[in-house]
């Protein structure tokens, strides 16, 4: 009867001392490397490094107004055949719009022919007079100088297309019709434009900056341009202009990018860009993003010195990519804080680890 009592008891005895003993087990690594008043953190090294600083805009592809052209004819008519539509690619000698006469130009063609033939048989005739001395020398010139003025009105009639029966408006180089002004059947006036022309080789980047940027801008720089939609590479583009009043719509300076010519292989007009232009190089200390923090007071790290963390305030220059570019009075054999720096207060003791 005792020994069966004694029995639960030891096995009690024994299961107290198993939970005593995982009660005691080692400290996980993190109070290891640690210790009561110290914060682990991970540093690296900070260098001096050359940055690129840039100025980020947003626009859109344009044909270029310089080479852009607006397709008219000197006279009026009809438009009967309409053979492209706007935004269409076309190549050079393609049809692009047919335009009948106007009556009006018709009739002003048929009364030059008539007086061209008109003005040669009086020159024949006043030959033949001369010849039997019935016109004088004067006569005679008068008659060649009437010949010859009818010739040119008659051959300024016929460049403008008054006797043809209709006359098809080709396109001058490989482009893109950019818009049309005309519509099927629509009758125009002389020298109305009939539709907007961009040469292909003839791209433009229009961009929007913000304004407080554009005393850092000028023609010349290298701007690197890339579609904002598709996996379109990226053009190396040159800034042409930079405008000196702020647009009412957008509140931003206009900027425009000459874009290489063989950006027109892969972009069409009205595609939406971003860019990135170059202004000038600057020398920073080159840390890991996530060593940088912010708060009311600006940008700030901390420096391991001595075993404690010491804040710095910083200004943030280069903000893109894993590694930044910052400005202030780092000490360049004194590690920065990467990972733990959440953490952290200003004399706080450390135990670092190098990244």
């Amino acid at each position: 009867m005792t020994r069966s009592l004694l029995l639960p008891a030891a096995c009690a005895l024994l299961l107290a001392a198993l939970l005593a003993a995982c009660g005691h087990a080692a400290p996980d690594d993190d109070e290891a490397a640690a210790p009561p008043g110290q914060v682990a953190v991970t540093t690296a090294t900070p260098t001096r490094q050359t940055f690129h600083d840039t100025v980020e805009a947003w626009g859109s592809v344009a044909g270029d107004p310089q080479r852009a052209r607006a397709i008219s004819l000197g006279h009026g008519g009809q438009v009967s055949a309409l053979l492209v539509a706007a935004g269409q690619t076309v190549k050079r000698g393609q049809a692009l719009l047919t335009i009948t006469p106007d009556p009006a130009a018709h009739s002003t063609w048929l009364q030059a022919q008539a007086a061209l033939t008109l003005a040669r048989g009086e020159l024949q005739r006043s030959e033949r007079l001369a010849a039997q001395r019935l016109a004088t020398q004067s006569q005679l010139a008068a008659a060649r100088k009437a010949l010859a003025d009818a010739q040119a009105t008659f051959d300024a009639q016929k460049a403008l297309g008054g006797g043809a029966a209709s006359e098809t408006v080709a396109a001058p180089t490989d482009g893109v019709v950019t818009a049309l002004q005309v519509g099927l059947g629509e009758r125009v006036a002389a020298n109305a434009p009939l539709l907007s022309f961009a040469p292909s080789r003839a791209l433009l980047g229009v961009f929007g900056v913000q304004p407080q940027d554009g005393a850092r801008l000028h023609p010349g720089m290298a701007v690197q341009v890339r579609p904002v939609y598709g996996a379109a590479d990226a053009f190396v583009g040159t800034l042409r202009m930079v405008g000196q009043s702020v647009d009412a719509q957008t509140h931003l300076l206009g900027a425009q990018v000459e874009l290489p010519a063989g950006a027109s292989a892969s972009l069409v007009i009205g595609a939406a860009l971003e860019a990135q232009i170059r202004t000038d190089d600057f020398r920073a200390w080159a840390v890991p993003r996530d060593a940088v923090l912010h708060d009311a007071q600006g940008d700030y790290l901390f420096q391991v010195e001595r075993g404690h963390a010491r804040r710095i305030a910083v200004k943030l220059r280069s903000p893109d990519g894993d590694t930044v570019g910052v400005e202030g009075p780092l000490d360049a054999h004194a590690p920065v804080v990467v990972l733990g720096v959440y953490e952290l207060h200003d004399g706080d003791a450390v135990r670092e680890s190098a990244r």
